[in-house]
């Protein structure tokens, strides 16, 4: 059976844990629901049957947080076996991972062994090409494009060559994959490298990305810990991550919008009020 249509002017919600039979029961309005890939791996059980009661409601974005697209060590093909099953399942209206490591060898020629960490990468040519291979490996299994996420990264690496939105636009244009562009990701790492004006740090980023090549956009929360910032998915969105949305979509148009909410999770109502005020960005920028 076809998934629900998106509608294009109203946010999505990330489907936790917390919220499960509440969204079941009481259908909210929005615009899709996003789950974590790797939940629902498993053959049958309670949380694959939540997905698909889901399913009869909302249109599903697929996002996951495992592939290791950027690992020299390939993609792992069990991962990669269980990620096309739940695809071709659920239909989903989007699939989506990030850009960044998580699979490495213990010693050359060794063990591949996964972090369960979304490590950063180098901005080089040649991890670029380890990137785009990848990811065209698991288009190609999958039949169809995949976003790729900007990564809240905690350090860099000197040999970088690249600013990032080149880097990630170059990964667009070879492999054929979409952006799924995390705004909150852009206004942690700017704060984390402390310069002289975060925010305009950001707008600067969106300014260098094409046109076309976003389909999706993330907003969520962020925690300041002592002397670094911290993207916990945990609380409201910052004021100055609404204004980082707010040039996006004057950038890019009307694009599915996410509301991630991954720690501390507050009551449904609070999580849809933060949907809403995207919703009605949105709505503004149709009329």
């Amino acid at each position: 059976m076809p998934a629900p249509a998106a509608p294009a002017c109203i946010a999505g919600i990330g489907l936790r844990h917390a919220h499960y039979a509440q969204v079941i029961e009481e259908r909210p309005v929005v615009g899709f629901v996003e789950v974590h890939s790797e939940n629902f791996y498993a053959d049958g059980g309670a949380a694959l049957a939540v997905l698909d009661a889901a399913r009869e409601h909302y249109p599903v974005s697929l996002h996951g947080v495992g592939l290791s697209l950027g690992s020299a060590a390939g993609v792992d093909a069990w991962h990669l076996d269980r990620l096309e099953r739940l695809v071709q399942r659920i239909a989903p209206a989007r699939v989506s991972d990030h850009a960044c490591f998580a699979r490495a060898p213990v010693r050359p020629g060794g063990q591949v062994l996964h972090a369960s960490d979304l490590l950063p990468i180098a901005y080089t040519d040649a991890a670029l090409t380890i990137l785009a291979d990848n990811v065209s490996r698991v288009q190609d299994r999958l039949r169809r494009p995949l976003l790729v996420e900007n990564l809240s990264a905690y350090l860099s690496y000197q040999d970088s060559t690249l600013a990032e939105a080149q880097f990630l636009t170059l990964l667009c244009q070879r492999s054929g994959c979409g952006l799924l562009l995390d705004v909150n990701n852009l206004m942690v790492n700017a704060l984390n490298e402390r310069g002289p004006d975060p925010l305009a740090q950001g707008l600067a980023y969106i300014d260098a990305l094409p046109l076309g090549i976003v389909g999706e956009i993330h907003l969520a929360g962020y925690c300041e810990l002592l002397d670094i910032v911290i993207d916990d998915h945990g609380s409201k969105v910052r004021p100055a991550v609404w204004t980082l949305y707010d040039h996006a979509l004057q950038r890019f148009g009307t694009v599915p919008t996410l509301m991630e909410w991954d720690t501390d999770m507050p009551p449904l109502a609070v999580l849809l009020a933060e949907a809403q005020q995207a919703t009605e960005r949105l709505s503004r920028l149709r009329a």
